[in-house]
């Protein structure tokens, strides 16, 4: 593949010319109840092509197999040229290298066969089912994957990598009389078979959870102190920062990027936020990203103020700044641009107990269930909490919505714990007409001294 993608390289007749191969083994296997849903396998190989010529626009072309490459070269560059700009493309310079990245497949799923896949997930999926009567569904889902991803350029950059991936999610609903409750696990890795070990703990949980969401009170709708369980805290940062910080978004909307411009106040001095597409072993590290430029840790918030964005090579460029190998594609069906990998919100101090403790009544708040933002806007689905009262922790609560305008409640920020942590759940990141990429969110306790909480209105 390496020849092949060398030799097109060599013969294309445009100014600049990249090209990205992939090939993918996929797994994905899915029960609801005790019924099996689907149990599906796939290889695909295609790749992408871009071309750039001076004065003109990208010509892009995506294809399947690779023995068309010289004729989808020849046609990217013709669509390049049919593009003229008024502003040239620049794009920033990135390491020009050859290399080899080979992660560990940590026992290789492609050598597992689809019907010890689908026996380890009907066990799991009896699990839920088995924990009691009143557990009346399940979803469960397995998923893997393992990519080889080749990309070169006409400047002589050629890398390679293969990235192995396993995801696992459990959804229980629980129903007892006229109430009915819902509750979800996921779990996922930058691995293969030997890392789905001791995982069973996770489909209890969640028909667990939903049991015991069944008697559980809504939080009366209103503003109330809150400490943020890691996982919320994170997605929290990865909804409203992690995504408007990235570049290329930003400069379709004016509006936000005018929100969003490095020097701005726009938290509390306790946070500080990155993004580390280079951090070990998580679903969204990777050695290099769909342009070839190396990953590493962006910061974008230190101290509360804006310092920093995600660029992919055009947007750097624009910028007058280093790429910082965050473009990113779904597949090779789509252009690679500015998306978060590992988005964090760095360590502070102390322990969740010592974040509760001067809390006469408030909402520990745990889990995201979604969430969105506009214009400095946002909203959060808490999954399940519990009441704090006089610094403990108290009966469990039904899930909430989180909502406010985004400068004001991160300002609120008054405690960030010391027990940082990285999430291992099923994430991802969408964007319209760009796909879903694999993602990982990091962060510990945080305590905001007021939020708008939306729960019962009577």
């Amino acid at each position: 593949m390496k020849d092949r993608l060398s030799d097109a390289l060599r013969g294309s007749r445009a100014d600049y010319t990249e090209i990205r191969l992939e090939r993918t083994w996929a797994t994905a296997i899915a029960f609801r109840g005790s019924r099996l849903e689907g149990a599906t396998t796939a290889v695909e190989t295609g790749g992408m092509v871009r071309c750039l010529n001076r004065g003109k626009g990208w010509g892009v072309v995506s294809f399947t197999g690779a023995d068309r490459l010289p004729a989808v070269l020849a046609e990217a560059h013709e669509l390049s040229l049919a593009v003229t700009l008024d502003t040239p493309i620049r794009l920033a310079d990135i390491p020009i290298r050859q290399a080899d990245y080979v992660a560990d497949l940590d026992g290789d799923v492609r050598e597992i066969a689809l019907g010890e896949k689908r026996r380890l997930l009907e066990r799991l999926n009896q699990e839920m089912l088995a924990t009691d009567r009143r557990v009346t569904d399940t979803l469960a889902t397995y998923d893997d994957r393992v990519t080889e991803r080749w990309i070169g350029n006409s400047d002589g950059l050629l890398v390679y990598d293969i990235r192995p991936e396993v995801r696992l999610s459990a959804g229980a609903v629980a129903r007892e009389e006229s109430f009915l409750e819902r509750a979800f696990e996921s779990w996922a890795a930058h691995g293969g078979w030997r890392s789905l070990q001791d995982v069973d703990h996770l489909f209890r949980q969640a028909a667990r959870r939903a049991l015991a969401l069944l008697g559980a009170p809504r939080v009366r709708a209103g503003t109330y102190p809150v400490v943020l369980d890691p996982r919320l805290a994170a997605a929290l940062v990865h909804q409203t920062l992690g995504h408007l910080s990235e570049a290329d978004a930003l400069a379709r909307r004016p509006d936000a990027d005018e929100l969003m411009q490095p020097g701005r106040r726009v938290g509390s001095d306790l946070l500080t936020v990155g993004d580390d597409g280079s951090a070990s072993s998580l679903t969204g590290s990777f050695a290099f990203d769909d342009e070839g430029a190396p990953t590493q840790n962006t910061l974008l918030v230190q101290h509360g103020v804006l310092v920093g964005r995600l660029h992919t090579r055009e947007t750097a460029a624009r910028a007058g700044v280093r790429p910082t190998g965050s473009a990113r594609a779904s597949s090779f069906r789509s252009v690679p641009e500015a998306r978060l990998s590992n988005t964090y919100l760095a360590n502070g101090r102390g322990s969740l107990e010592d974040l509760l403790r001067g809390i006469s009544f408030g909402i520990y708040c745990c889990d995201a269930m979604g969430g969105e933002t506009h214009l400095g806007r946002f909203a959060i689905t808490a999954g399940w909490g519990q009441v704090i009262r006089d610094g403990h922790l108290t009966e469990t609560v039904k899930p909430m919505v989180l909502a406010g305008n985004l400068a004001e409640t991160l300002q609120r920020v008054d405690g960030v714990g010391g027990d940082f942590r990285w999430s291992h759940l099923a994430s991802g990141c969408s964007r319209a007409m760009s796909g879903r990429v694999s993602v990982a969110e990091g962060a510990p306790h945080v305590r905001i001294d007021g939020i708008s909480v939306g729960g019962e209105t009577t």
